[in-house]
């Protein structure tokens, strides 16, 4: 009777802890001449679970201990031994029942999209289509599906101390280092965030230098590409309730290639290579190279360029920096407000806001033709990298670089483009230099394939 009395103050006090919350379902009933008590979170799970799974078996059995085996036989059935967690156990999705004087708990948490859709960051012409979903286990049986190796390991662990949000680490434990899996641990086991709903926070919080505009980590919606990085010894990161994933650690390469490097032909692929290097180059020093040509340094170029760039400038009341600021934050602005407006209008809207304002502003004279080319040129480069964490590192490299160009013309561009080099050169990821030189996605693939020993990177 003691420990009745127990339970009763227990559901009393799960009420209390939980606010009198309208969706904790408290359901009491009497069965096998003793009363039965079922305690969970509407919204949270999924009632048709708990009918077929719980309450119809119940009316079929002919005997308490045969009802009792049955909750056991459930996959995710455990006896309660410790009460001290009950709150826990209910806002994570588990039913509680109360029954012959003891507690189960059974997770029952209603799945919310959990079905793969088609990728909408990070396009594939030959490549497949879908993406990872919202829902973790679905992400790691993605996984698992396309890299069936008996090497994979799964490890879970819990970061936000409000949101209690369950992450997964995965690895090939034949390929994986063990001192980049050392030190993730050591740094997730810091992050202190009361709420975190997505990777990029996760990527944020595993940064050792905060104020590096360089991305250490690759956040990808991709299942092919996570199973890639797998097979090159990297670790990925699966964070409930968003589609995207991390991978570490990474070197510029992982950048700049785009899954169908692998789908493509040898020459292809390397030509696909070549222009997507071509555009890092023109994205970054177009502007500042503008600024320092017809600011200071107009000599390099031949003479009938050079009058042509001046002739087309003549009736611009500015000095190029600001023209360049101008025109380089309107394209922000443009590409903000593509990302922010609704689907249906947004691109028609920022096409025709683009094409009135660049051929409004050449003909105000508030800026010259020539830059009407060069925004062109630098929007239409910085969208061929592959990643847009890069591409957004990009975009903040190129206004210092600006500002140098301004001040001390071709010899600040140049200086500005040394020290990102050193940055560069000086950043790590994980342990991993950031400029490594790497052989290739393919070939790591063939190599695996064939010797799985000599494919560790």
């Amino acid at each position: 009777m003691r420990k009745q009395i127990d339970m009763l103050n227990m559901i009393n006090t799960l009420k209390q802890d939980l606010q009198e919350t309208n969706d904790l379902i408290v359901h009491s009933f009497e069965y096998f001449n003793q009363q039965i008590t079922l305690v969970y979170l509407q919204n949270l799970c999924d009632v048709d679970k708990i009918k077929s799974d719980i309450i119809q078996p119940l009316m079929l059995c002919e005997r308490e201990s045969k009802y009792l085996l049955h909750l056991l036989s459930l996959t995710t059935s455990t006896e309660i031994q410790q009460y001290e967690n009950l709150q826990g156990l209910i806002l994570e999705g588990n039913i509680l029942i109360f029954i012959s004087n003891s507690i189960y708990s059974y997770k029952v948490v209603r799945i919310v999209n959990d079905q793969p859709e088609d990728a909408t960051v990070e396009m594939s012409v030959q490549g497949p289509q879908k993406s990872f979903t919202q829902d973790l286990n679905v992400n790691i049986a993605l996984i698992r599906s396309r890299y069936p190796s008996n090497k994979i390991k799964v490890e879970y662990q819990v970061v936000g101390t409000l949101s209690k949000t369950k992450i997964a680490l995965l690895y090939d434990v034949a390929y994986v280092d063990f001192k980049v899996l050392t030190e993730l641990k050591k740094r997730l086991s810091k992050i202190d965030m009361d709420v975190v709903q997505a990777a990029g926070q996760i990527d944020n919080a595993l940064k050792k230098g905060k104020i590096s505009v360089f991305p250490t980590t690759m956040i990808t919606e991709r299942p092919d590409r996570a199973v890639l990085n797998l097979s090159q010894g990297k670790i990925i990161i699966i964070v409930n309730g968003t589609p995207f994933t991390l991978s570490l650690p990474v070197i510029f390469f992982d950048f700049m290639s785009s899954m169908d490097d692998l789908y493509h032909s040898y020459w292809v692929k390397k030509l696909m290579l070549i222009i997507r290097y071509a555009a890092l180059f023109i994205t970054l020093i177009l502007p500042a190279l503008y600024i320092a040509i017809t600011s200071f340094n107009p000599e390099i170029l031949r003479s009938q360029l050079t009058l042509t760039i001046a002739g087309s400038r003549a009736g611009v009341p500015y000095p190029s920096f600001y023209e360049v600021i101008f025109m380089m934050l309107a394209v922000e602005m443009l590409i903000e407000a593509s990302i922010r407006l609704p689907k249906a209008i947004g691109p028609t809207a920022t096409t025709v806001g683009g094409l009135i304002l660049g051929q409004a502003a050449q003909q105000a004279e508030l800026v010259s033709s020539i830059m009407i080319i060069v925004t062109a040129f630098v929007a239409i480069a910085n969208f061929t990298i592959p990643i847009n964490a890069m591409s957004f590192a990009i975009r903040c490299i190129r206004y210092p670089l600006i500002i140098l160009a301004s001040f001390f013309g071709l010899v600040g561009l140049v200086a500005g483009i040394i020290v990102t080099l050193c940055i560069l050169v000086d950043l790590r990821s994980f342990g991993t230099p950031f400029l490594s030189i790497y052989w290739g996605s393919t070939k790591k693939i063939e190599s695996i394939s064939e010797n799985p020993k000599e494919g560790h990177n």
